[in-house]
């Protein structure tokens, strides 16, 4: 097993390429199974994620190869309609798998769902969707069964703007019979990056980006070619890093018209950040201002940025509040900074994050994708060396990111255990 060696403090500046979004990328691999033909996608991030899609593709017959960014999807014939624990217990977006196969083919069996080791994050908004849509849904043994002579279209209303339900009901009613309207959709980017694909391909979409969605199902839908939008979560790291270390890190390939709240923290911390069309240039303080973060929806502050900022905030000029609204017991890595010297308490689903003088180099554990980072962001200001043990995690949503570092002036070292 893999860990990082990080020597610190560093101070990063140069250029990073931000790679395609992870969470954009794998709802358009699961559109795919609607076209039965042949799909390319552009600006395709080679994560663990990628490869574990790619997995659970041809477990159902569906072939694909990746090179140099561009993904082939062969979708012309499935031969199982099964996605296995094994596969699903690693990355729960493998239930995006579901809506397809269920509209096309009028059945599908998926694994109850896996992925980071934190909060419950049911699924009862997915198979809500799935049974307003005329699907009959039965757990059994762990797996999820679903048949349906076909879709019809229906006004399906999430209790929560779901990313995840709000995937797999746009999936299953760009094939159903008639119009579906659904309403409290998540409003995020990587929503109208699906929608936009799905319109290439015939799907009638309207209202992505507003909690109002309307499909016009349609009998067949065409394969497409689409580029996946850059990663603002990889972007949001970067800049975080730039922040922690006082660094000049000029962000090439990223939206910043996609990053408004974070665009505000970092400002709020005393980063100075220059923006144009498709890069961001963001210049460290040389100290931290504190500030309070409450996590939201799109386009309120991303919970999958909390974490990172945890990291910038422990070496702040004072005290920070962070109140994580999405998922209330995000804070695997609380215990983990800790291990750096950082002064966090934890009441609920609020954090009081006070800056200390310094961080000092420990060994620590990697718990999720978003979690990992935060301690490489810790472990580049902290004095001496550190040692991220199971960076699997971080490799499943960061492509190449000891390499990237290192090129910013990270002392980074991969080591194999």
């Amino acid at each position: 097993m893999d860990s990082f060696i990080i020597r610190g403090p560093s101070r990063l500046e140069g250029s990073v390429r931000i790679s395609g979004a992870k969470n954009a990328m794998l709802p358009l691999m699961a559109a795919t199974i609607l076209t039965g033909g042949q799909c390319i996608l552009d600006n395709v991030p080679d994560l663990r994620d990628t490869r574990t899609m790619m997995k659970v593709l041809e477990t159902l017959g569906i072939p694909s190869s990746l090179e140099d960014g561009v993904l082939s999807i062969d979708a012309a014939s499935v031969t199982s309609f099964e996605a296995p624990y094994d596969l699903v217990r690693t990355m729960r977006a493998s239930i995006y798998v579901l809506g397809p196969l269920l509209a096309r083919f009028g059945k599908a069996r998926v694994s109850m769902p896996g992925g980071c080791a934190w909060g419950p994050r049911p699924i009862d908004q997915h198979l809500k969707g799935m049974m307003t849509l005329g699907a009959k849904i039965r757990i059994d043994h762990g797996y999820i069964d679903a048949q349906a002579d076909r879709l019809k279209g229906a006004e399906v209303i999430l209790t929560m703007p779901s990313v995840g339900a709000t995937v797999n009901i746009m999936l299953a009613a760009s094939l159903a019979d008639g119009e579906t309207v659904l309403e409290n959709a998540a409003r995020e980017p990587e929503i109208s990056a699906l929608a936009g694909a799905l319109r290439s391909a015939g799907v009638e979409i309207e209202g992505d980006g507003t909690s109002t969605i309307h499909i016009q199902g349609r009998d067949s839908i065409e394969p497409f070619r689409h580029a996946v939008i850059p990663d603002r979560i990889e972007a949001g790291t970067y800049a975080a890093a730039a922040l922690i270390t006082g660094g000049d890190v000029t962000l090439e390939n990223c939206r910043p018209d996609q990053m408004h709240s974070v665009i505000d923290k970092l400002e709020a911390c005393g980063a100075e950040v220059t923006v144009t069309d498709d890069t961001m240039r963001v210049v460290g303080p040389k100290k931290i201002a504190p500030v309070d973060i409450d996590t939201g929806y799109y386009p309120s502050f991303p919970t999958d940025m909390q974490a990172q900022m945890m990291a910038v905030l422990c070496i702040a000029d004072g005290a920070s509040t962070i109140v994580e609204h999405v998922y209330p017991d995000r804070f695997t890595h609380v215990p983990e900074l800790r291990r750096f010297g950082a002064k966090i308490t934890l009441d609920g689903h609020v954090a009081v994050v006070s800056g200390v003088k310094k961080l000092e180099g420990a060994p620590v554990m990697a718990t999720d994708i978003r979690a990992s980072s935060a301690l490489l962001l810790a472990a580049m200001v902290a004095e001496g060396e550190t040692k991220v043990l199971r960076i699997y995690h971080i490799e499943r949503g960061y492509e190449d990111i000891e390499n990237k570092l290192r090129a910013l002036g990270a002392d980074i070292t991969r080591v194999t255990d």
